[in-house]
């Protein structure tokens, strides 16, 4: 499908999503968040597509934000309706069972932001800036900014960005536990695509279920988490995988494995 906004390009089981509205620094509309919406059920039912990368076409941004001209005359009503819409695009990212990547090139504002977080983690260029500067425009976030950010950073730091809407660089995203890697700009994509591919290589069942485990394990208690984790520890047993993986170990060879 031909969208007007995204970008979607395929590398064998590798998919780059890039939001494609450089003239705007690809802030998010209404028409954005439904066509993503749409590229993300794409490559959730895609049985090719193993790791997704999301990323900012035009250089110079990932996401600015979202698009203020056309959220400055929403009323409230509408304003929740765009606020809910958001999330929901959001969470499938966050709930796609396939490990989604963000690859950083530029501004990550408000919006932009809220998108990287929610993603399994984000690699930044040295030139990308991170903020949730919506107080500063007389709003608060909407996207899972107030949620995420916490749970990243920590209390303190999300509560300090949060409040006085600070844009911080690169590198102290890094310090404060926002992005795993800093590189170069024009390393970025290819570092990316690196560690997708080693992704890629391992044992799709057993990257998917340790997703699964991570994400619903963060969401209860230490001892539900470890039941979790076990329930799908043991389910890998029934798995062709792991009889590949563990056989070949065995026997001093790499790995074939068919995802079942």
């Amino acid at each position: 499908m031909a969208y007007e906004n995204l970008l979607l390009e395929k590398e064998e089981s590798l998919a780059i999503l890039y939001v494609n509205r450089p003239k705007a620094l690809n802030a998010l509309n209404k028409d954005t968040l439904l066509e993503m919406k749409n590229a993300i059920t794409s490559i959730k039912n895609d049985p090719e597509i193993d790791v997704l990368i999301v990323t900012g076409a035009g250089g110079k941004s990932f996401v600015a934000g979202a698009d203020i001209a056309f959220m400055q005359n929403l009323t409230a009503v509408e304003g929740r309706e765009f606020a809910a819409l958001g999330q929901e695009v959001f969470r499938m990212i966050e709930a796609m069972e396939k490990p989604v990547i963000a690859a950083v090139n530029g501004f990550a504002l408000g919006g932009g932001c809220e998108l990287a977080m929610c993603c399994d983690f984000r690699i930044a260029s040295s030139k990308a800036k991170f903020g949730q500067p919506e107080v500063g425009l007389g709003i608060t976030p909407g996207f899972g900014g107030t949620q995420r950010l916490p749970r990243l950073v920590g209390s303190g730091m999300a509560r300090q960005m949060l409040y006085t809407a600070d844009i911080i660089d690169a590198s102290e995203a890094l310090r404060i536990g926002l992005v795993n890697n800093v590189v170069a700009p024009e390393e970025l994509m290819d570092f990316v695509k690196d560690i997708a591919r080693r992704i890629i290589s391992k044992g799709k069942l057993a990257v998917r279920f340790s997703k699964a485990a991570a994400n619903e394990g963060l969401q209860t208690d230490i001892d539900r988490a470890m039941t979790i984790e076990a329930d799908l520890f043991g389910l890998c047993f029934s798995t062709e995988d792991q009889k590949e993986g563990m056989g070949a170990f065995i026997g001093k060879r790499s790995p074939m494995f068919t995802g079942k």
